[in-house]
C-alpha cells in the first residue's frame, strides 16, 4: 500500500475538468484507488464522489493505492497533480 498526501493550492481546489481527468487516469489501473479528506475517503471511480468532497485551496487530501500496480499508479497521479492541479 502506498500513501501519498497534497495540499491543494488551487484556489478553485478539485473542479469537474480535473476530476475528470483524474477518474480516467486512476481507471487504467487494477490497483484500488482512494481520495482522503479530513474523516471522507472516498473511491476515485467516480467524479460525482470527487465533487461532493468539496476541496478546495488550501485543504490536505491524502491517495491511498493498493495493489499489483500501486507504484505505476503512484507515479502518475503524482505527474498529474504536477500537470493539473499546483500542490505543495
Amino acid at each position: 500500500m502506498i500513501t501519498k498526501e497534497y495540499t491543494i493550492l488551487a484556489p478553485e481546489g478539485i473542479h469537474a475538468r480535473p476530476a475528470t481527468t483524474l477518474v480516467k487516469l486512476v481507471k487504467k489501473f487494477k490497483s484500488t484507488i482512494s481520495l482522503k479528506t479530513g474523516a471522507k475517503t472516498i473511491a476515485l471511480n467516480s467524479v460525482l464522489n470527487i465533487l461532493a468532497l468539496a476541496t478546495k485551496g488550501g485543504d490536505q487530501i491524502g491517495i491511498i493505492i493498493d495493489g499489483e500496480d500501486e507504484q505505476e499508479a503512484a507515479e502518475a497521479i503524482d505527474t498529474f497533480f504536477k500537470e493539473h492541479l499546483p500542490y505543495s
